[in-house]
């Protein structure tokens, strides 16, 4: 059984993994930290008493359930309530988490990429974002379980409730998808 701190160190390592996720699927920051917030408190609540070993399991299918829950509830409301400032043009900021900035840490003290060394690797990072973002949800849910969460086949294919056959072919139709779409932007084989 996971110990108060166990639980708390768990959730704390994949916190921001799971924000990027959720943030990727629904496409909404305050919607990401909601549902990665209830996801939390739902496996603190139903499963804090579990083994640390089968938490990580556990989390990524109730991240997912919690998901489509968002969208079913968001499709229902949408349908019985329209906004005027859905309509309007929207000032985003762009302070979204960024991947660049949390691999690109540098605690040895090397020195840092030029400014435009670095521009490139963010505008890389979003295109490639942008891609991701771009697939169909169950590829995208496959592919970012797979690569993103780094989990095997089998644990993918329990969190999505499929085969694993329809596992690897959402991968590689995701792989094939982002690999061309990448081509045609000018990204190098």
């Amino acid at each position: 059984m996971a110990t108060a701190q166990e639980l708390s160190d768990f959730l704390q390592s994949i916190e921001r993994r799971a924000f990027k996720r959720s943030l990727y699927h629904v496409r909404d920051e305050e919607a990401a930290l909601d549902i990665v917030q209830d996801s939390m408190m739902k496996l603190a609540e139903h499963y804090g008493d579990k083994p640390v070993g089968e938490l990580p399991l556990l989390f990524q299918r109730i991240l997912s359930n919690t998901t489509l829950d968002w969208f079913r509830r968001s499709k229902t409301r949408n349908a019985l309530f329209s906004n005027f400032s859905d309509f309007e043009a929207g000032g985003e900021d762009d302070q979204d988490f960024d991947l660049l900035s949390v691999l690109g840490q540098d605690a040895s003290g090397q020195q840092s990429p030029s400014a435009e060394d670095s521009f490139a690797s963010v505008a890389n990072v979003r295109e490639i974002e942008e891609e991701i973002q771009n697939l169909p949800a169950r590829q995208r849910e496959a592919f970012l379980l797979r690569y993103w969460e780094d989990l095997d086949v089998a644990e993918t294919a329990a969190i999505m409730g499929c085969s694993e056959g329809s596992v690897k072919t959402h991968c590689s139709r995701a792989v094939q998808a982002l690999s061309k779409a990448l081509i045609a932007k000018g990204f190098k084989p």
